[in-house]
């Protein structure tokens, strides 16, 4: 192979002339000089000061631009032009990139750029360089400490021009703390960074214990500290990396679960593992549900802000386990990640793969000898200083005499040799004497003097004492870190864990247990379901807030339906009730939901029960204001969320519903006009849902159905009704109250008229409230508290007594048998 290159001739024109070279040799050479500029001025850190060239390169041009902490931000763009334009011989994208990411919080555990305007976040980039400003953090103030007083060599820049730092004097361990990455040929470094605090204490303990073990570190530095937060699982492949320079941990989101609305839990994400962004988590979460590889996820709301921070809300479907969702996200997302620490620095300009130990002890031997050449440059001014303030003590002392050495002499050359001999000063002392203003010789400045002399021969002894010493040596480092762990320390934020207390090898549930529960109704419209099926206690045993209109067996899983007084059933997820304490303590539907959060209701309708959807499970019986009686067939569609189950004559309401379980039950009609009519549910034939029902009671005049229900007439039931005046406005009058036997009622036939069921007193015309149903029988308000009812019996065509409250609802013992479902009532 040939390389082509070209000369200029004389005659001025060119001319090609070939070279005949060795690919092999040429392509290994040229890849080597590349491998080398790229480890060594682009991709390693240094293991001292733990900075790549180009942030050195930043941090020093901004130091000597002026940028501090108390002077105002300049143009980003104006730190990365005079860095480029100095120091760093590449494109200004390189320095810009690595000028935000020392700035940007969550990339750097104690960041060294302070930064104005769009720095980025974790998932989007900053804006240009034109449009945000940039100054030194005061953390990077300690990075660049001293740097003039001689504590690291110089060298000249890439054109030879200015000259520029080959290390930083860092009174920090900047490697451990911020960590570094990246990827140069044929290797690569990954460093996760620390906490400050404990990168300082470990760092002291090496000072004061040189032979200071792993194990004895690790006391300080348990493991590293996210920028994020979060949480690290396991600690073994942390302690190979601090041993070996190479291992792995897996970081996780900080979650909890919590209740995210009235129905709902959910998860709340408050802290990310490190390098990962809240808009990469839900697009893999979106991802994944919409895949259906993800299940349990009913909404995704990302409401971070920048004054509460981070804060993603997983919305959890009813019916499935958070925690086992939980753990699907950790298994599936980016919400846990692993982290492969690859510990590969710079020490004396080669690539070293570095533990924590040895991490350490360079940075320690580097801030050793920057504290030394510090002290022999501060000791050498101070001697040079005192030696100028000896000559001018020596002149003041026969300030006349010097006065006239100068006046006499032809020049400065002479006045400066005749003081030299005259005084046996040394040659700088008789300059800075010719030098100084006569206004300083004075007495005043003689008293000055005196004293500037004697602070400095006590810093000249200390600073000897220091370099002669290296265990005060050690002690000036360690004094010093421990100040800048003092000033710059943070708590911290990761959690460390050993495991996650939840064996990969088990299998967590996702799902709710399909378990078989009872669902319930109150007369307040609250719902809820319980623990579990079994039958519900005596209603003396119970919590006394509301009385429960239906009580439906179903599962956790399952459904139920809601019949509202327009003849709608509206289907229901067992599921998203709330649930109840198991039934061996008195239940109370103090916890349940309000049934409006669960189905929409037009204007007017209410809900009057709730029946199984099982086409196997019992019938639903229904009756109306206007007297129609209805057995529905239970071929509920599966398809639809509501669905009518009796076509309603124009006019016409349902005032109950109730499950029948038995065949040998009653169906049982209370009108306004106190008429009581009962009769086997034998007598209505099943219908199909669109069916208008046939004839349950012959009314009289203007009466109405005020309650409908199913009774067993083999149980000891009772027969509530309360009478008062149609006149007056409705919940305005208490009303007299009766109980009576059910079994007083003869049954009669289908379609006719019923028996007396109270005798009304003067001022009463109506029925304002009934119920029949089993015993015992208790009353309650509006708001679910109890009224006390009459205790007496009263005839079935007696009168009633005067209530002291105003009654909402009745009800009787629901549950109290074996079979729950079979003590169903329903309406009020």
């Amino acid at each position: 192979m040939a390389r082509r290159t070209t000369t200029p001739p004389t005659d001025g024109d060119f001319e090609e002339r070939i070279v005949d070279i060795d690919v092999s040799a040429e392509m290994r050479t040229s890849f080597l000089e590349y491998a080398y500029s790229v480890i060594y001025q682009r991709a390693l850190p240094d293991a001292r000061d733990g900075l790549k060239p180009v942030q050195r390169r930043i941090l020093y041009s901004m130091s000597e631009m002026g940028l501090r902490p108390d002077r105002g931000h300049v143009k980003s763009s104006r730190v990365v032009g005079d860095v480029m334009g100095k120091l760093h011989p590449h494109g200004d994208s390189a320095i810009y990139d690595a000028l935000v990411r020392m700035a940007q919080p969550f990339s750097m555990r104690l960041p060294l750029v302070d930064g104005h305007g769009n720095f980025g976040s974790p998932d989007d980039l900053p804006a240009a360089m034109r449009y945000t400003e940039a100054r030194l953090a005061a953390a990077a103030m300690s990075m660049v400490q001293s740097i003039d007083e001689d504590t690291v060599d110089f060298k000249p820049n890439y054109d030879g021009q200015e000259t520029e730092p080959t290390v930083m004097p860092s009174a920090f361990p900047n490697l451990l703390v911020n960590g570094a990455t990246g990827i140069a040929v044929g290797m690569a470094t990954n460093m996760a960074p620390h906490n400050l605090v404990e990168v300082v204490a470990a760092a002291r303990h090496l000072i004061k214990k040189p032979d200071a073990t792993l194990d004895d570190l690790m006391r300080f530095v348990p493991g590293p500290d996210l920028p994020t937060g979060g949480t690290i699982i396991g600690l073994d492949g942390i302690r190979d990396a601090y041993a070996k320079g190479r291992g792995t941990f897996r970081m996780r989101a900080k979650c909890a679960v919590e209740q995210v609305s009235p129905r709902r839990k959910g998860i709340v994400v408050t802290e990310l593992p490190f390098n990962v962004g809240p808009e990469r988590v839900v697009t893999k979460i979106k991802e994944l549900v919409t895949a259906k590889k993800l299940q349990g996820i009913s909404d995704l709301k990302d409401l971070s802000d920048r004054h509460k921070g981070l804060r993603l809300v997983i919305e959890i479907k009813n019916g499935f386990i958070p925690e086992a969702v939980l753990e699907e996200l950790y298994r599936l997302t980016p919400m846990e990640e692993t982290f492969g620490i690859n510990n590969v620095a710079l020490v004396d300009g080669e690539p070293r793969t570095l533990g924590l130990r040895e991490l350490l002890q360079v940075y320690v031997d580097h801030r050793i000898d920057v504290t030394r050449r510090r002290s022999l440059y501060r000791r050498r001014k101070r001697e040079e200083r005192l030696h100028l303030v000896e000559g001018l003590i020596i002149a003041l002392l026969d300030i006349d005499r010097v006065i006239q050495v100068i006046r006499s002499s032809d020049d400065s050359g002479q006045a400066r040799q005749r003081l030299i001999e005259s005084f046996a000063l040394s040659e700088t002392q008789a300059v800075y004497i010719l030098d100084t203003p006569l206004r300083r010789l004075t007495r005043f400045d003689k008293l000055e003097l005196d004293r500037e002399k004697a602070t400095l021969e006590a810093e000249i002894a200390e600073l000897s004492e220091i370099l002669a010493s290296e265990t005060k040596l050690r002690k000036v480092v360690s004094d010093e870190l421990a100040q800048v762990a003092k000033t710059f320390g943070t708590p911290r934020r990761t959690v460390l864990l050993e495991s996650s207390g939840v064996a990969r090898n088990v299998s967590v549930p996702l799902e709710v247990a399909d378990d078989p529960c009872l669902v319930l109704f109150s007369s307040t419209g609250l719902l809820a379901r319980t623990a579990d099926a079994s039958p519900l206690p005596a209603d003396g045993e119970r919590a006394a807030h509301d009385v429960l209109v239906s009580v439906v067996r179903s599962t956790v899983r399952g459904e139920v339906g809601v019949v509202t007084n327009q003849g709608r059933m509206i289907r229901i997820q067992v599921v998203d009730l709330p649930t109840l304490p198991p039934t061996n303590s008195p239940p109370s539907l103090s916890g349940g939901h309000p049934v409006s959060e669960y189905v929409t209701l037009e204007q007017g309708e209410t809900v009057v029960g709730i029946g199984s959807l099982d086409p196997e499970g019992p019938g639903l019986a229904l009756g109306t204001a206007q007297g129609v009686v209805k057995r529905v067939v239970p071929d509920y569609p599966a398809n639809r969320d509501d669905f009518e189950v009796i076509g309603l004559k124009e006019g016409d309401t349902v005032v109950g519903a109730a499950e029948l379980t038995s065949e040998d039950h009653d169906l049982v009609f209370i009108t306004s006009d106190a008429q009581l009519l009962r009769y086997p549910a034998t007598s209505v034939r099943p219908q199909g849902r669109p069916a208008g029902g046939m004839a349950g009671i012959r009314l009289d005049g203007d009466a109405r159905v005020i309650w409908f229900g199913v009774v067993d007439p083999a149980r000891e039931s009772r027969v509530v009704t309360i009478a008062g005046s149609s006149t007056a406005l409705p919940g305005t009058q208490v009303g007299g109250a009766k109980i009576s036997d059910y079994a007083e009622y003869p049954p009669k036939g289908r379609a006719t008229g019923g028996v007396r069921a109270q005798r009304f007193l003067k001022g009463e015309d109506v029925l304002l409230l009934a119920w029949a149903g089993p015993a015992p029988v208790r009353a309650v308000s509006t708001v679910g508290k109890p009224v006390p009812l009459p205790e007496e019996l009263g005839r079935r065509d007696g009168s009633g007594l005067r209530l002291t409250h105003t009654v909402a609802a009745v009800g009787g013992s629901l549950g109290a048998s074996d079979d729950p479902s079979e003590d169903e009532t329903a309406g009020d």
